[in-house]
């Protein structure tokens, strides 16, 4: 790595962790470029030769929340016997540490990126190589590093379709009517339309998948 792209990479992660101090005292709805650039040192002119706009900056502090998630992932796949039950469980954690934190998962996984938020991520472990965590599992990795919801989940249903317990075409409806559930659970929290906490929204939306899942089982 040369001199200059260290420089960049110094400056990006000031940047970052100085959006990330913003989230944690004030809430991620009062992240603006000024607070950012006055909280780095910087001017907010700055900013801009290393960031598109502000959701990028937010995006990356907010991938910095995953981590509980990613290390209680593991363990609570163990729990599965079948890789379909390792598919509930992964749904079961992502739940609910995403509605214990929405406003943190809605940026990561439902806000307005612009384009290519898949390279977005991928310069995010590039910078930060520590969150990749290399002692994990081909699934749980691929659940990690996949910024699309439709298929950071899939290997534990292809699995599924390998082994004769889903059809592809069933493996393909459970997945998108799980990433449609959930995704309207967020909202729904998020909005403030029902008065649920995380784990009555969890409860809720693994209801609606383990009920999907069971439907499409064809060894039950």
């Amino acid at each position: 790595m040369s001199n200059k792209e260290i420089q960049m990479q110094r400056m990006w992660q000031y940047f970052v962790d100085a959006t990330t101090e913003i989230i944690e005292q004030k809430g991620i709805d009062n992240v603006t470029i000024r607070e950012i650039a006055t909280k780095a040192g910087y001017n907010s002119a700055t900013i801009y030769n290393y960031f598109q706009e502000v959701s990028h900056l937010i995006f990356f502090a907010a991938l910095k929340y995953l981590n509980k998630f990613i290390d209680e992932l593991p363990e609570y796949m163990e729990k599965g016997d079948t890789p379909l039950d390792k598919y509930l469980l992964s749904w079961e954690s992502f739940c609910k540490h995403s509605f214990e934190e929405p406003e943190i998962y809605n940026a990561i996984f439902l806000a307005d990126l612009g384009e290519n938020p898949e390279e977005l991520l991928k310069h995010y472990y590039n910078v930060y190589q520590s969150d990749l965590y290399g002692e994990v599992t081909e699934d749980i990795k691929t659940i990690l590093t996949d910024y699309n919801l439709s298929t950071r989940s899939r290997n534990a249903l292809d699995q599924s379709v390998q082994e004769g317990v889903l059809s592809e075409e069933e493996a393909a409806v459970i997945n998108e009517r799980t990433v449609l559930i959930w995704q309207g659970m967020l909202i729904t929290v998020l909005n403030n339309r029902r008065h649920l906490n995380a784990n009555a929204a969890t409860n809720k939306t693994m209801q609606h998948i383990n009920e999907i899942v069971n439907d499409y089982r064809l060894v039950k």
